[in-house]
């Protein structure tokens, strides 16, 4: 190629080239997207940010746990033995938050996962509907996965709806590990509720309330099936005695809901609230089938009517901060006619079962009942209940606590619902065909009715402490032992654990041939050690 010619395709690349770069340099530019990072808010306290292209604020929290616990019990009798378990659990946190002209709109969702084995129970009173159980991995059922909603409720100018705590509840275990002591403790039940704030700390809440949270079951004496609790009522008559009998499905339906008012103050000294609900206790209808007897007049198929149970609580909340800092006294107390729930006289295994033992082999099982069916009338009889309760809680230093507490409680029949269920007792199984089991009342005047532990007027007190350290923010090593005592309050029960086929043998107690080994009170130690991390 000639030089002249070289010069030509060297001019003609850089006039391309050239005419290029025009071309490119008109077109569009693509820009990255603006990156939104997460804006921290501070409208609504710590930890609080931004959902982006929201203006909602968002606080993740939530907490892990290991539990053991350990109580020294031994029992004879079969399927117990278990002294000791253990628990992991999870916790997760979501409150969402937006100022709104009315207000602060918020949104809470709390969720609890645990993983236990062995004898050990939640920290607050265990109520069956709280979790579902998946399948564990033991064969007797002692590994156990649990899920639980505990919140999820929704508060908008001073309304709150979903899953929350019952404002009935005061003290509800603050203090404690394991929640043993007395008290109403419903830390998950579904209500909707407005409250009012007056001023100067003074706020009013009208609720109303799930009414399964706080159901103790109907007394009945026995089950056509194994889980269907009947209470026989008389509905036919021969020469002036009773003839015949209906039973009573005793399990309780889904009908009023619980009102709870609650009246309270939040001041630089501490705060006290005072607290009322009323409770409907109801059954199913009678059968239409009469059951044993022959003649005599069928007088017709009786409904029992509902009633209504009420309660009412009291308590204070004192700081002491001229003891130590962060220092606290709290003082309870309630009274309850059909509500033993709202009174908090519970075992920490629950309330749901009529004969409850609270520790595995306990000697005699507590009647846990908010009423019996008057197998005479066919209406409900209420049990009362009370319970008095007391927490200390002091700072040794900033990393060291301590927590004392007790408490006192007593549930009561009245004796014509006792009588009344043991008149019935040979009338309804004259030859023995209906086994009672250990609801057994008995015949009044005989030595079985003297010793039965079927709505037997009852005691429960508590006492206990704990020792917390916490080396960093947000993490506690603790302990707390607490120890436990049942009784009758008066006379003598059947000890089923010296004597586990008493109840068997009804006719050899009455003639005397079998003489059960018996007993006033049942007590037990427990130890949990906890460590928690909260973030």
């Amino acid at each position: 190629m000639s030089l002249s010619n070289r010069f030509l395709l060297l001019g003609s690349t850089a006039a391309f080239a050239t005419v290029g770069a025009a071309h490119a340099a008109d077109l569009p530019v693509k820009k990255a997207e603006p990156v939104e990072y997460v804006r921290i808010c501070t409208t609504h306290g710590v930890a609080f940010f931004y959902i982006p292209g929201t203006d909602t604020c968002l606080r993740i929290s939530g907490r892990t746990r290991f539990e053991g616990n350990y109580q020294t019990t031994y029992s004879r009798q079969t399927g117990t033995g278990d002294t000791s378990g253990y628990r992991g659990l999870l916790r997760f946190n979501f409150d969402a938050r937006t100022r709104t002209e009315y207000g602060t709109l918020r949104a809470l969702v709390r969720l609890d996962a645990a993983s236990r084995t062995g004898l050990i129970h939640s920290g607050t009173q265990l109520r069956i509907g709280h979790s579902y159980a998946a399948t564990g991995v033991d064969e007797a059922g002692r590994a156990q996965q649990h899920v639980n909603v505990d919140k999820a409720f929704i508060q908008f100018a001073g309304l709150t709806a979903g899953r929350a705590a019952s404002y009935f509840d005061f003290y509800a275990h603050d203090f404690e590990f394991y929640g043993a002591t007395s008290g109403s403790d419903t830390s998950s039940t579904n209500l909707l509720a407005y409250t009012a704030t007056v001023g100067d700390g003074f706020s009013a809440t009208l609720s109303v309330e799930d009414p399964v949270y706080r159901r103790t079951p109907v007394f009945a004496p026995y089950a056509t099936t194994a889980t269907t609790p009947v209470g026989p009522v008389f509905v036919g008559y021969a020469d002036g005695l009773p003839s015949r009998y209906g039973t009573i499905d005793s399990i309780q339906r889904s009908r009023l809901p619980d009102f709870v008012g609650a009246l309270r103050v939040e001041q630089d000294w501490g705060s006290a609230q005072l607290s009322a609900a009323t409770h409907e206790i109801n059954v199913g209808n009678l059968s239409t089938a009469p059951a044993d007897g022959t003649g005599g007049v069928i007088t017709g198929v009786a409904h029992t009517g509902s009633v209504q149970g009420w309660a009412v609580q009291g308590g204070v909340k004192v700081n002491t901060p001229f003891i130590a800092p962060g220092d606290a006294l709290y003082l309870q107390g309630a009274y309850g006619d059909g509500t033993q729930n709202y009174v908090g006289y519970c075992m920490i295994a629950g309330c749901y079962a009529q004969a409850n033992t609270g520790f595995g082999g306990q000697k005699f099982a507590q009647s846990f009942a908010d009423a019996s069916i008057n197998p005479f009338t066919g209406q409900l009889q209420t049990s009362t209940s009370f319970s008095a309760v007391a927490s200390f809680l002091h700072y040794w230093s900033p990393e060291w606590r301590s927590a004392i507490f007790g408490s006192y409680g007593e549930q009561d029949f009245s004796a014509g619902a006792r009588l009344a269920q043991g008149a019935a007792y040979s009338l309804v199984s004259p030859n023995g065909a209906v086994a009672f089991g250990a609801n057994a009342v008995g015949v009044p005047g005989t030595r079985f009715y003297q010793l039965s532990q079927a709505l037997r007027d009852s005691y429960q007190y508590v006492v206990g402490a704990s020792l917390i350290w916490s080396p960093v923010r947000d993490l506690d090593i603790g302990v707390e032992g607490f120890y436990t005592q049942v009784g009758v309050k008066s006379g003598r029960v059947i000890d089923s654990d010296k004597s586990p086929t008493a109840y068997a043998n009804v006719a050899g107690i009455n003639a005397g041939t079998f003489v059960p080994r018996t007993a006033t009170q049942d007590s037990v130690s427990q130890i949990r050690l906890r460590v928690q991390r909260d973030f």
